[in-house]
């Protein structure tokens, strides 16, 4: 990656790489920036131990800097410029409270930190209870909160750094480190190859065999903004492959949380052509946005959507209210990168999922790959270049990237079936299943068709007990302002898409589905409040989740 970096700051030193607010910073003040936080952290002794070439996948011999940053430019330069010092980068969800965050820095053997000042009170206890961590940087916000007794800040870090860079040289097998979002249990370090890494998240062509092809091919004129979070893979990614395709990443004026009105603004003010989001969760909010007030968005081009599918009611809306832009819904995961895609424009219905070259479908027992209309429901698979796997945990390691036929893949648990034309089905993540009375039922397919209804905003479904079933289907739903439907008005609409034996037996409304910043359903959260709903407890003091928080029902809607 600091070759990557090096070479297209060459190539392109005026051009734009970020527009952060009032900030323009062009591509030599980037890699310039991102060569003095190396140096800064190789003065003070951080780098790599070891050969990362010579150890099992698991391993990691260099010292890690974890990220916990909201959207900027800080966040673009402290993820390069630990590249560039043979140190890995991670991810720290900035939701996370002391004893999450005490959890992914131990998990991680952090040495260090760079966070936003909004975020310090949480990061200096955590860090504190952390003995690894010996260093941390903080970013100015406009949080006015004080420095952290023992950090430095990170702007006075850069300045007392020399821009060329710290004395080493780099290795294809350096570590890149995503950390997992833990909506289905504990976060997990997934450990990637950097020069894996380049080709399968960032975007670097495939056939490319040199940084002279590199450099040729970004000559993109795009310009991206990300809504989803850099703490994130997909915000990660679409913006490092925006900058090496010779784009540049837009980042709108509230970057540390997602604000509608904000990212209209940033589109109509920067001329953004490609808009990234998370599913519904983010377009839903969007479309009622250009509804409330009109925004020029003629600039856009591109939708790309990631982590969460889009139903087919929304991509319609989109297509409504912004006829010329392309609808890219994709599907990947933290392990594998990019998987599936499906395109829809205006004329044209969203088709079936298209698989790149490396996807596949293996078998239910993982021994061969699916031939094209076989009717079993497999594993969604890749080959190629994937993570090496998740950090000092073999075992998980060995269970997700099996080797099958003779050939090493990366199956991150999503259930599909191939079509016989090719295409590929995604029935949902495996780790959601809920298999109610012999009958297995996918979260999201359940999810798509209660999202039919017009008058249902968001939803979630989750699995509760059930002395006849063992589990019960039970759908949070989160309804438009002034709209509740009776739930035979609301079975009715996903029993055109769905078998009676999947419709939910209990329909829970709650004033707002609650989600990761990536859009991301809180799955310990549905829980929480399907137990709340089951013990027959509504209002705003309903139940009580996992962490301790109180989770609100406003009721149960009677079942037909």
């Amino acid at each position: 990656m600091p070759a990557v970096v090096a070479a297209l700051a060459g190539a392109r030193p005026d051009a734009l790489a970020v527009i952060d607010g009032p900030r323009r910073l062009r591509w030599r003040h980037l890699a310039d920036q991102s060569r003095c936080f190396a140096d800064a952290l190789h003065r003070r002794g951080f780098g790599a131990h070891g050969d990362p070439a010579g150890v099992e996948p698991w391993r990691s011999t260099q010292d890690h800097v974890g990220l916990c940053l909201h959207n900027g430019a800080e966040f673009l330069v402290a993820m390069l410029g630990a590249f560039g010092a043979r140190v890995a980068p991670f991810n720290i969800n900035y939701r996370y409270v002391a004893d999450e965050l005490r959890y992914v820095l131990t998990d991680a053997a952090a040495g260090a930190l760079v966070f936003h000042s909004g975020y310090a009170e949480a990061v200096a206890e955590a860090a504190r209870a952390v003995g690894s961590v010996r260093l941390l940087a903080q970013v100015r916000d406009g949080s006015g909160a004080p420095l952290v007794p023992g950090a430095v800040w990170f702007d006075d870090l850069l300045a007392g750094a020399d821009p060329a860079g710290p004395p080493v040289v780099s290795s294809p097998d350096d570590r890149y480190i995503l950390y997992t979002g833990g909506t289905t249990g504990r976060p997990k370090g997934v450990l990637w190859r950097q020069a894996d890494a380049l080709v399968a998240c960032f975007g670097v062509p495939r056939d490319a065999t040199s940084l002279a092809e590199v450099t040729a091919a970004a000559t993109a004129p795009i310009r991206l903004l990300p809504t989803p979070p850099f703490i994130h893979g997909a915000g990660q990614w679409v913006a490092l492959r925006t900058l090496i395709g010779g784009g540049t990443v837009v980042v709108p004026e509230q970057p540390d949380r997602f604000d509608p009105a904000a990212v209209w603004r940033a589109v109509e003010h920067e001329r953004v052509t490609s808009l990234a989001v998370v599913g519904d969760s983010f377009c839903v909010p969007l479309l009622a946005e250009l509804d409330r007030r009109h925004y020029d968005a003629s600039s856009l081009t591109v939708l790309l959507s990631g982590g969460a599918p889009l139903s087919a009611r929304v991509v319609e809306a989109l297509l409504q209210r912004l006829p010329t832009v392309l609808v890219v819904d994709g599907l990947g995961s933290s392990e594998v990168g990019g998987q599936v895609v499906r395109v829809a424009s205006n004329g044209t219905a969203p088709g079936s999922f298209e698989a790149n070259l490396v996807t596949t479908v293996l078998s239910d027992d993982l021994t061969r790959p699916l031939a094209p209309g076989e009717a079993e429901v497999g594993w969604l698979a890749s080959a190629g270049r994937l993570a090496l796997g998740y950090l000092d945990d073999p075992i998980a390691t060995a269970r997700t990237f099996p080797t099958v036929a003779g050939v090493r893949h990366g199956v991150p648990g999503d259930r599909a079936s191939r079509r016989a034309d090719g295409t590929i089905v995604v029935h949902g993540r495996d780790a959601r299943t809920i298999n109610t009375g012999g009958e297995k039922v996918f979260a999201e397919e359940v999810e798509e068709a209660l999202r039919a209804h017009p008058a249902v905003d968001d939803c979630v479904v989750t699995a509760g007990p059930s002395e006849r079933w063992g589990q019960e289907i039970v759908a949070l739903v989160q309804f438009r302002p002034g709209r509740r439907p009776a739930s035979a008005e609301v079975l009715a609409a996903a029993e055109a898409r769905l078998a009676r034996f999947k419709l939910p037996k209990r329909i829970v409304v709650v004033p707002a589905v609650r989600r990761s910043p990536a859009g991301k359903a809180d799955l310990a959260w549905a829980r929480a409040v399907a137990g709340a709903a089951d013990a027959g407890v509504t209002g705003a003091a309903g139940g009580s989740g996992e962490r301790g928080e109180r989770v609100e029902v406003e009721g149960v809607l009677e079942m037909p």
